[in-house]
């Protein structure tokens, strides 16, 4: 197995939150000015209501972008095909729905930390702001491991690949 460069690997995630931010654009954007009376309300109050609604809208969708992509016969979302590389298991075989599930779970943690943590910053909490902060820079933390972590290894592994007991490859 080659393994896919880590510049690769950028390349494709960056084609694909394009793909991300085209969705958050149309659907989401559409969506909000469509039924406004109803949405706003929704990221105006509580911060658990704004972030499940959140979740609901962005990441749910998205994270089913990756999983279902990254399982299917492409074997990997938009940006991967377009970049020539694919995820796979150990062995070198298509990934089933619950190493994808895993995947993309580890992958977009991060994701939603912060936004746990930015929207007890914009809303009225419990949480003190020193805890909110905290937990944003746990989420800094987070990713730059998740940038380093490929550089320390021959296969170009992330901490979700680890974990997942998954592999990008050409």
């Amino acid at each position: 197995m080659t393994y896919a460069p880590f510049r690769t690997r950028i390349c494709a995630f960056l084609l694909d939150y394009f793909v991300i931010v085209i969705y958050g654009i149309f659907i989401v954007g559409s969506i909000s000015f469509i039924f406004q009376s109803y949405i706003t309300p929704l990221f105006s109050g509580s911060p658990v209501i704004a972030e499940v609604t959140g979740f609901l809208m962005m990441t749910l969708p998205i994270s089913l972008y990756f999983i279902v992509c990254e399982r299917s016969k492409w074997q990997g979302t938009w940006g991967k095909k377009k970049m020539g590389i694919r995820v796979v298991d150990g062995s070198g075989q298509r990934i089933g729905l619950g190493r994808s599930i895993m995947r993309t779970v580890i992958k977009f943690l991060p994701w939603e930390v912060a936004h746990f943590g930015i929207w007890r910053l914009m809303l009225p909490t419990n949480y003190s702001e020193i805890t909110i902060f905290i937990i944003l820079n746990a989420v800094n933390l987070a990713i730059i491991l998740y940038l380093i972590i490929p550089l320390t290894n021959k296969k170009r592994k992330n901490v979700y690949d680890w974990i997942a007991g998954t592999v990008v490859v050409r």
